[in-house]
């Protein structure tokens, strides 16, 4: 038996490295590959962006979730002041809250220290959220903060390489192959995002967000993105409480 806080964890439960190496297997997987395919089309809008391969690796590994990062470079790339930079970096990442409270419950046990907690949820975006949600049912509890450690550090490991990799080989790529790559990242957030929706009325906020986008963009080009958020997202809340009340 091993001691592992409040509780014994028995041998055919695994020890912490066999849980860790678990969860570092984990990452190597279908959304994990998906995920390091938006990574390929973020250090190619990167580069394109004038963005340094030494900073592209570090807002890699420090900001971690992607849509952060695309707004961050895009806000570069545009000249926008830092403090409006810092403010659409934070507006993008307060998704994430919901999502780290849904998670954190699943993951501590009563001594788990909170440095712990506040490390890991530094791991949460999308692809790890999904896949903890997933597969934590079948970790010991005192051993699921070793295995989501072993999942998301190794997620975002993978893509600091990968940014880096793809950086150095981006001038050797086709002018085709590039602005493929720059697609990647978009068709990763719209396939991830549609997939992910628990609720009718997130598609047709995703639909109604694709038809109201180019047509703000003319109207409004310097707030088409919230516009056609504030709008199309509105408009599908509206749709699925009417839908609700009518339902029988």
């Amino acid at each position: 038996m091993m001691e592992t806080g409040e509780t014994q964890v028995s041998e055919a439960d695994g020890s912490r490295a066999y849980w860790l190496l678990r969860g570092m297997s984990g990452a190597i997987s279908l959304p994990g590959l998906i995920l390091i395919s938006s990574f390929v089309g973020f250090a190619a809008l990167a580069k394109a962006a004038g963005v340094t391969a030494a900073q592209a690796v570090f807002m890699t590994g420090v900001v971690w979730a992607l849509p952060s990062k695309v707004v961050l470079v895009g806000a570069v790339a545009a000249g926008v002041s830092l403090p409006a930079v810092a403010l659409g970096v934070t507006l993008s990442a307060i998704r994430l809250m919901p999502m780290a409270m849904a998670l954190i419950p699943e993951l501590r046990s009563e001594r788990t220290p909170r440095w712990v907690l506040y490390a890991l949820a530094h791991c949460v975006a999308v692809t790890s959220w999904v896949l903890a949600l997933e597969r934590l049912k079948d970790v010991p509890r005192p051993l699921r903060t070793t295995y989501y450690a072993g999942l998301g550090f190794t997620l975002i490991g993978m893509n600091m390489i990968v940014v880096a990799v793809v950086y150095a080989l981006a001038d050797s790529l086709p002018a085709p192959i590039s602005a493929a790559l720059l697609m990647l990242t978009p068709m990763y957030f719209v396939t991830s995002l549609w997939g992910s929706a628990r609720e009718q009325a997130g598609h047709v906020a995703m639909i109604l967000g694709v038809v109201l986008g180019p047509l703000f963009h003319i109207l409004v080009p310097d707030g088409d993105l919230l516009a056609a958020g504030l709008v199309g997202g509105g408009a599908a809340y509206g749709w699925h409480r009417a839908r609700r009340a009518i339902a029988p």
